[in-house]
């Protein structure tokens, strides 16, 4: 693996949209134009030494079974740096990156680490051990940084000064924050001393100044982050692999963008959450979720122009081929419930800007890959916003067999601008759910899909594929064939979640192989018959020779 070569960051760089399937959407325009399929798996459930999943030598495997598994699509959760409960839709940065993420083994492959720091990893299989993992890692982090400022050479240096320099806007404060809460033992920002709460001007003078090789440890722990994603972005495009990212609506209170942007936070004088963000009683709650997030300042948003979330989006959209909005409805209502409340039953709906930001974000950036997360209960205003944005909308089938009202789910009612799901990181397996259905449910699905002799994982994956939604994905867990025990999350669940990895014998080539002949009938491999103007219309006329036979 080369990882030596320039990179760049622009958005697109790597795929022609329309050659690949994706459209520059304008208003009402469909995103999605051609068939495909991919799988859902996050990076840190690869089965990658060092505790957990990673850049290394995994990841690229994973990127062959796809490619042999004839898969377009490789989708992952958020790929910020977590805080408390591990999750990634709870991140210390919206633009960083995990530094968990960064392969140990391709930093000693760069010399910026001996080869004896290999022995003493955590191992490649099992659950993720969060604190043991950081533990280890990150002080090998830190001194394959101060490896690299003391011994870069004079061309990976300057590509290291060029990243800081593009990405100043979010990097020098979260390189601070980094050091500051290592400097307080992992505290939140809002337990330090007052002066840096405030960030009063002598205070981080003095912190630049006494901390700066600290802070440049931080920043070349993200460029060894962006180097390693983006290697393993240009083998995967290499590959016609397109990747997926996920953008979580909020951020975390205890996070870099809390402490630096208060202003566009619900906060009080003292900088308090005045109301948290979450949903009301659902499917997975009977008291809802109260997910504890600091709620936005809209019309403080909206004063300078949505500039934090253009950034927000310029940089995802560096990153990855397309982006899954979730919580998509927060853009247009939200659910605040008040910040002392322990449950979500007290929240209100709360409108928010989102058609405001969106056409903002379209006018900037123009290209928006975007899918939204619309599930749960939509209102006729929410769908009116994605519709008019062109985004495409997801389908989970686990949700299709309760009643007559959850038949939106099925395959027979996707609209073609759609994303359709098995289930996804917060569904059990499909094998786990199966296993707790009921009887009604199960009557429903034995009548829909009649499964077969390989069981109802591949039954309910073939009615995915062959629905007429244009983008599908599979959780790996169902790829696998793995029961509960496999399971990313389960909302509302404090503990014992986002630590699945799959076992590192587990990539077999019958099972590409199968997922490929599924991939093949169902027009989602990316052929197209030259003698057709396009898969997507069978009926359309012969093409003509030159002398105006049909051929």
């Amino acid at each position: 693996m080369d990882c030596s070569r320039n990179t760049s960051y622009k958005v697109g760089e790597f795929f022609d949209k329309a050659e690949c399937g994706l459209s520059v959407p304008k208003h009402g325009e469909a995103m999605l134009t051609e068939r495909a399929s991919g799988v859902l798996l996050h990076l840190s459930s690869l089965p990658s030494r060092g505790g957990i999943g990673d850049l290394g030598p995994a990841a690229y495997a994973f990127a062959d079974f796809l490619a042999a598994a004839k898969q377009q699509y490789w989708q992952v959760l958020p790929l910020s740096p977590t805080g408390y409960g591990n999750s990634p839709y709870s991140a210390l940065s919206a633009f960083a990156g995990n530094p968990l993420f960064i392969s140990i083994e391709t930093l000693v492959e760069q010399g910026w680490l001996a080869g004896d720091c290999l022995a003493n990893l955590p191992s490649a299989e099992g659950p993720v051990d969060f604190e043991q993992t950081a533990a280890c890692k990150r002080p090998l982090l830190e001194r394959a940084a101060a490896n690299f400022l003391d011994r870069a050479q004079a061309e990976i240096r300057e590509r290291f000064e060029d990243f800081c320099r593009d990405n100043q806007y979010w990097l020098d404060d979260y390189a601070s924050f980094s050091v500051l809460r290592t400097l307080f033992a992992g505290a939140a920002w809002s337990a330090w001393p007052a002066e840096y709460v405030h960030r009063a001007a002598e205070a981080m003078e003095r912190l630049f100044a006494d901390r700066d090789r600290e802070r440049r440890v931080q920043k070349v722990i993200q460029f060894f982050f962006q180097e390693q994603w983006m290697h393993l972005r240009n083998y995967c495009s290499e590959r016609k692999i397109r990747f997926i990212g996920d953008m979580a609506i909020f951020v975390n209170y205890d996070s870099s963008d809390v402490w630096v942007h208060p202003d566009i936070f619900e906060l009080d004088d003292q900088k308090n959450a005045l109301h948290v963000a979450g949903v009301p009683p659902d499917y997975f709650s009977p008291t809802g979720q109260r997910w504890g997030n600091p709620l936005y300042r809209w019309d403080v948003l909206a004063s300078n122009n949505f500039d934090w979330w253009v950034a927000r989006f310029r940089r995802a959209l560096a990153l990855c081929d397309m982006l899954r909005l979730d919580h998509f409805r927060g853009f247009e209502s939200y659910w605040a419930i008040p910040a002392e409340d322990q449950t979500a039953i007290r929240g209100t709906w709360m409108k928010a800007l989102g058609t405001e930001l969106f056409s903002r974000l379209y006018k900037e950036l123009g290209d928006l890959p975007l899918i939204a997360e619309d599930l749960g209960v939509i209102t006729p205003e929410v769908e009116q916003m994605r519709k008019s944005f062109g985004m495409p909308g997801m389908r989970v089938m686990q949700f299709g067999f309760s009643d007559r009202g959850a038949h939106l789910h099925l395959p027979h009612r996707c609209e073609e601008n759609m994303v359709i799901y098995t289930g996804t990181h917060d569904n059990n397996t499909t094998l786990g759910w199966w296993r707790h259905t009921n009887e009604t449910e199960r009557a429903a699905i034995a009548a829909y899909l009649h499964p077969g002799d390989d069981g109802i994982v591949w039954a309910m994956m073939r009615g995915a594929a062959a629905s007429v939604a244009r983008l599908c994905l599979f959780p790996m867990q169902d790829v696998l064939q793995l029961d509960g025990e496999a399971r990313m999350n389960t909302p509302a669940q404090p503990d014992g979640n986002w630590a699945w990895r799959y076992r590192q014998d587990a990539l077999q080539s019958w099972t590409a192989k199968k997922l490929a002949a599924l991939t093949e009938v169902t027009d989602r491999d990316g052929w197209v018959d030259p003698n057709s103007a396009s898969i997507a219309n069978p009926l359309a006329e012969p093409a003509a020779d030159a002398s105006g036979e049909s051929t």
